[in-house]
């Protein structure tokens, strides 16, 4: 990026397109001036003093209508500079004429994430929060937005900032021991520095895995179980769910009494060959008999489990609502559980093995128009089935290839995921010979320096020490008005 951070800039930061708004941005020293040349309030011309949004009417040199100016004076803005946002209209002719009126007063058209590079420069934001805003932008389903939001939130920042203090902790001490005899007070013992370096290496481990699982989740649909107690949600769980995820998770516990299962459970679900889900088995709804008769109100661990229930749905791309076909018609008069989209629900009719089973959904389910399937979770009927039905809801085809749901491979996630891991390997690397040298006696010099290799490789993904034509590379990814 050539262009000069201290030019003042614009873009359109909204989608293109008609719109019933658009957002154009300014952020620079001339933002002022803009907001005064082109907006009036009450005939007056707008001069911004304080943070906030006022109405204003926008004049682009043709005419003026209404807008909604919001000022953000900086260095508390997102780039910390002053910056204007004008919503209008979301007319297209209206908005370039905008956009035009405002490259007209000294102001240059931003380039390709530009604002965050901005605000990566004024030391508003690290580099993988940077990274979080372009993997938000670009991001094509829940998993991916979620994987983006966790690092534009600070999942990374925070472990890698709380690593580095230690690292400069440990990098001190052995450089000050050099100037001291063992016998000298100013002489830190071996064993002390080894202590924490091997710390450190176990936040090194944590921030690894941390970024493993974040990346795996981008490429992997969540999907939840929901449905009332007892509707033989946990036999469908553990019915499904393999591999390391379900061994760490645990299977769920299964049993005729009501409301077993309270908190809730994830497993790795193969859908087809290469498709692979991650399953959410959720506390069944509070039914009459749960109720404590006394107190006229469901048990508190119930209640938590059901509201932890019902974010993970909501979190979720899919949910496959679980129903008993052997329930009393009656039952079946009820809408959608909470947290569920109709849009993004299906149903299963369990327990189809049973004489008492009905045929097909009934009453208000029937209603509902839902996607089904029939089931028995206990017998196995339909379940191997289900796995390329619930790949297909999610837009995978049969050869494992999607819409582009989910999918990792080529995206800006997979680059993301590939710099973040390579540079925290590298780290591990020094923090491993640095260890080595301890044991085996080495200069505590040589020690210093393994500890300073690992940090510039952490420094590396922070962007301390990011190449400029990296940074060129990352901010160029972006899109106009980022």
């Amino acid at each position: 990026m050539n262009a000069s951070l201290s030019d003042t800039i614009a873009a359109i930061a909204s989608a293109r397109g008609a719109a019933e708004r658009a957002v154009l941005r300014v952020s620079g020293e001339l933002a002022a001036e803009v907001a005064r040349s082109t907006c009036t309030v009450d005939h007056v011309p707008f001069v911004p003093r304080s943070r906030g949004a006022i109405e204003v009417d926008f004049d682009d040199g043709e005419g003026a209508y209404p807008a909604l100016a919001m000022w953000m004076p900086g260095p508390r803005s997102f780039t910390a500079e002053d910056v204007l946002e004008l919503h209008l209209p979301g007319q297209p002719a209206l908005v370039d004429a905008a956009l035009e009126c405002v490259l007209g007063k000294g102001v240059r058209l931003a380039e390709p994430g530009e604002f965050t590079r901005r605000a990566f420069e004024n030391g508003r934001i690290d580099l993988t929060r940077a990274e979080g805003v372009s993997a938000l932008v670009a991001a094509r389903s829940a998993a991916e937005r979620r994987a983006a939001l966790a690092l534009l939130s600070g999942g990374l920042d925070r472990r890698l900032a709380d690593l580095r203090g230690r690292l400069d902790a440990a990098r001190s001490l052995s450089e000050a021991s050099l100037d001291f005899d063992e016998a000298d007070t100013g002489h830190v013992p071996l064993e002390e520095i080894a202590s924490l370096v091997r710390d450190i290496r176990t936040g090194l481990d944590g921030a690894l895995g941390w970024e493993r699982q974040r990346t795996l989740h981008a490429g992997r649909p969540r999907v939840a179980l929901v449905g009332a107690a007892n509707a033989g949600k946990s036999t469908l769980f553990n019915a499904l769910v393999k591999g390391d995820l379900a061994a760490a998770s645990g299977p769920a516990i299964v049993s005729d009494a009501e409301g077993t299962t309270r908190d809730t459970k994830r497993g790795a679900w193969e859908l087809t060959e290469g498709v692979e889900a991650e399953l959410i088995d959720t506390a069944g709804r509070s039914e009459p008999s749960q109720v404590d008769a006394s107190a006229g109100a469901a048990h508190p661990a119930l209640e938590i489990g059901e509201a932890n229930g019902i974010a993970a749905v909501r979190s979720a791309d899919w949910a496959l609502l679980v129903v008993d076909a052997c329930a009393p018609a009656m039952n079946h008069d009820v809408g959608l559980p909470d947290g569920c989209h109709p849009a993004r629900t299906a149903l299963l009719w369990n327990q189809v093995d049973r004489e008492a089973a009905a045929p097909e959904p009934v009453g208000g389910l029937a209603a509902l128009g839902l996607p089904w399937r029939a089931i028995s979770g206990a017998e196995g009927t339909g379940v191997a089935e289900l796995g390329a039905w619930c790949a297909e809801l999610l837009g995978f085809g049969g050869d494992g290839e999607g819409d582009g749901t989910g999918a990792l491979a080529g995206s800006l996630e997979a680059g993301l995921g590939a710099r973040h891991l390579g540079a925290l390997r590298a780290a591990l690397d020094g923090i491993d010979r640095a260890l080595g040298s301890i044991g085996l006696g080495m200069p505590l010099d040589l020690v210093a320096e393994d500890l300073r290799a690992s940090t510039d490789a952490l420094d590396e993904i922070s962007g301390r020490t990011t190449p400029e034509d990296l940074l060129d590379r990352i901010f160029a990814q972006f899109c106009l008005g980022k």
